[in-house]
């Protein structure tokens, strides 16, 4: 299927390196491939491939050659800009990985100038409505059951989803972390993992999860920066205009994929919404270059919204996720009093009909997902 990154990573690959990452299995082979018919594809996890890649023996007549996993290979930074530097473009280059490969791009021989870079998301509501043909409400039911990965969402079967989610995050572990970092207790991070399932949504204290798995807090949040690098989790931190201060703060963490969430519905339905927002975020910031965060918003009373989008140091959207109550939300009320450039929304998923007032609107879930971003 066509993926939302097609138009933006064709155009760049005719002058820049392109560097594509993701989760594992999120489609960054399927699109690689499908982008130009004419291309040689070399994973460095392949023996064969990987003598390719390292005696610099691919096919010269073809338009794109895509490198996967090839942040595994040692100096592979100052490796790729010896070949953009003395070979140019074409064949155009693509570098394709399953951990965000901006933080191994950190230290060393700098790519400047040089190239792109792109993080693929899984399937979205609005993905899915305009590439799939699905109305908004069958998408977003879809997500919440089977998540957003292409496999187990085209498949449709509740049983395959729950095998298939059992062996992703294993080879997650077992492979991508081991390649990627040296640890020792890995039973601890599978509960760990466990354990984030069952809270998201909820503010994460460091020293309850600390105390749980019997290591320090320094050692948690060392683990939690791991599954954020391997595209496992992802963070929301709480909003405030003095951003260090928001940093010391407890985040919210929530899964890449919604399926997995160890919650009711309520909870399931809040991480789609939250991986529709840093998908939209993230795109904005991979083609415009601006400079975008995700929050949420509480005070000292306890109040608090969902998610708070931030462009450019800017307030964008600010929005509450309901399942049932069709009456606003008096936090959201409370913010939109204090962050008057931020168009508050409430999302609603048995919504009987859309609400506004002079200052907030009140949207079905499914409905806004499909237009986000328009």
């Amino acid at each position: 299927m066509q993926r939302y990154l097609e138009k933006h990573i064709k155009k760049d690959l005719k002058e820049k390196i392109v560097i594509l990452s993701g989760p594992r299995q999120v489609g960054k082979t399927t699109l690689s491939k499908q982008l130009i018919p004419s291309n040689m594809y070399l994973n460095y996890d392949s023996a064969a491939d990987r003598k390719i890649i390292r005696e610099e023996e691919w096919a010269r007549d073809v338009e794109l050659v895509i490198f996967d996993e090839l942040h595994k290979m040692k100096n592979w930074k100052s490796w790729i800009k010896g070949i953009y530097d003395t070979e140019g473009i074409p064949p155009s280059l693509l570098v394709t990985g399953s951990a965000r490969i901006e933080t191994y791009m950190k230290g060393g021989d700098s790519l400047a100038g040089r190239f792109f870079s792109y993080r693929l998301h899984p399937l979205t509501v609005k993905e899915i409505c305009a590439f799939l043909n699905v109305d908004p409400k069958t998408a977003l039911d879809k997500l919440v059951s089977f998540g957003g990965f292409p496999e187990p969402y085209l498949k449709n079967s509740e049983a395959f989803a729950k095998r298939w989610r059992r062996t992703h995050v294993d080879t997650i572990i077992r492979e991508d972390l081991l390649d990627l970092e040296r640890v020792r207790d890995i039973k601890s991070i599978e509960i760990l993992i466990e354990l984030l399932r069952a809270r998201v949504g909820s503010s994460t204290s460091f020293s309850s999860l600390a105390e749980d798995l019997q290591v320090s807090v320094h050692t948690v949040k060392h683990w939690l920066q791991i599954l954020e690098n391997l595209y496992v989790v992802f963070p929301v931190r709480p909003y405030h205009r003095n951003i260090a201060r928001s940093i010391l703060k407890e985040p919210k963490y929530y899964l890449y994929d919604p399926s997995a969430v160890d919650g009711d519905f309520g909870a399931k339905l809040e991480n789609v919404v939250a991986l529709a927002l840093l998908r939209d975020l993230h795109l904005l910031e991979d083609t415009t270059g601006s400079k975008v965060s995700l929050h949420y918003l509480r005070d000292k009373e306890k109040n608090e919204v969902d998610f708070l989008t931030v462009v450019d140091n800017r307030p964008t959207l600010m929005i509450e996720v309901k399942v049932s109550d069709d009456s606003f939300s008096k936090s959201l009320y409370r913010f939109s009093g204090f962050l008057k450039d931020a168009r508050p929304i409430q999302l609603v998923y048995n919504l009987r009909r859309k609400k506004s007032t002079r200052r907030m609107e009140m949207l079905s879930v499914h409905d806004f997902l499909a237009g986000i971003g328009t």
